[in-house]
């Protein structure tokens, strides 16, 4: 079901600032920066050859992460696996004894879907997952 490690999160809380260390000084090209409207976050990839690094910037001081942040500041937010189709891995979770959190899918950077799993199922670790539009 999973196929390879698609990105790893950072939750940031500017992401400009963000970027001055990520980008300029370890020189980690960019790829894309993204506003999801609908989740209220700021979704920048950046390449680190072999998977993709995330930093998610909440963009409202009620949204959850701002919680998060203000709990463990910057930092590891979670893991993201690709998938061939969201609705079909989040149906098989059970089986390898996961579950999903919560139980729809939501949108993510290019188009694509995700879900994530459970942390309380993963031993703590948050792991998401990603397909690609059918």
């Amino acid at each position: 079901m999973f196929k390879q490690l698609d990105h790893i999160a950072i939750v940031v809380r500017d992401t400009d600032e963000a970027l001055k260390f990520y980008r300029d000084q370890l020189c980690l090209p960019l790829i894309l920066s993204e506003v999801i409207e609908e989740a209220n976050v700021r979704l920048t990839h950046l390449d680190l050859g072999n998977v993709e690094l995330q930093l998610i910037q909440p963009l409202t001081e009620n949204h959850p992460l701002q919680n998060h942040l203000n709990e463990h500041g910057e930092g590891m937010h979670h893991l993201c696996i690709a998938v061939d189709d969201i609705t079909k891995s989040m149906k098989a979770l059970p089986a390898f004894g996961l579950k999903s959190q919560p139980n729809e899918p939501h949108r993510g950077p290019r188009g694509r879907t995700a879900a994530f799993i459970d942390p309380f199922t993963t031993r703590g670790v948050r792991w998401e997952m990603t397909a690609d539009p059918l």
